[in-house]
């Protein structure tokens, strides 16, 4: 692969939605003749979030981003359990026939694809898993403070406050105010889904990974994500100078350091 990568986002993707259990699932195909990779978001997130890494990766690679459950412009899931997570992204490979795609996830996405890995090896070649660990404890329910509804940006903003950087793709313009593509409660009940041991599933996929971790990350430790290095072959770490959301901190870099990645595959 010795194309050369764009320097920012492709044109506009196509936006498309898959039925499954009676449900939307909404997804961005930034198509092209590469190969596939399946890009997961963490929670809050929706897939256009990875516009930027697409552009970065084309066209040798063909970024499919879905909308997971409850987030963007996909309808809710009746839960969040993780058995919804993975099928969700294993309904989604088979509607597009994607063969073997590497995934591709950021926290929440990050343990969804490893744990779809470990479920369903000959639907994952590689996995690329960004600032998430093999444990997960972190509380969401911070969330639940936030304005279900406000009367104008100005006004959602300041109700966000701090964390309005990291929601900006979520906002939303409704017929009764501004608020956001989610449902908090929805974000805390996934989020406590979320939270336990993963080891199992961390190690249970042999396929090659890449593990990128935030230097400045309160998510996942340096002594964690060197103890996932360590015990699970075929996996490399790479740590960059960002918080949590190294893909929105440093796209360039964490473009990069997936590009080299997935270079080395075969």
């Amino acid at each position: 692969m010795t194309s050369t990568p764009h320097a920012g986002p492709l044109a506009e993707p196509v936006r498309a939605a898959r039925t499954v259990d009676g449900r939307r699932l909404s997804y961005l195909d930034f198509d092209g003749p590469g190969r596939p990779l399946l890009a997961l978001h963490g929670h809050f997130g929706e897939a256009r979030t990875f516009g930027h890494l697409a552009g970065a990766l084309a066209p040798d690679w063909r970024v499919v981003a879905l909308d997971q459950r409850g987030h963007g412009r996909s309808d809710p899931g009746p839960d969040y359990s993780r058995e919804g997570y993975i099928q969700d992204a294993a309904a989604l490979v088979a509607h597009l026939g994607l063969d073997r795609p590497v995934v591709l996830g950021h926290s929440l996405g990050g343990v969804n694809a490893y744990q779809l890995a470990a479920r369903h090896p000959e639907l994952v070649s590689a996995l690329v898993v960004e600032d998430i660990g093999a444990e997960v404890r972190d509380d969401l329910s911070f969330c639940l403070r936030w304005p279900r509804r406000a009367p104008t940006y100005a006004a959602l903003a300041a109700g966000l406050g701090e964390s309005l950087p990291y929601l900006r793709e979520a906002v939303r313009e409704y017929a009764d105010g501004w608020g956001l593509a989610f449902r908090p409660e929805s974000m805390v009940a996934s989020q406590n889904a979320l939270r336990g041991d993963h080891w199992f599933d961390w190690l249970a996929s042999d396929c090659p990974a890449l593990l990128v971790r935030g230097e400045r990350s309160g998510t996942l430790s340096a002594e964690h994500a060197e103890a996932m290095a360590t015990r699970r072959g075929r996996t490399r770490l790479a740590a960059l100078d960002t918080g949590h959301t190294v893909h929105d901190s440093a796209p360039g870099e964490f473009a990069g350091v997936v590009r080299a990645f997935l270079v080395g595959l075969v």
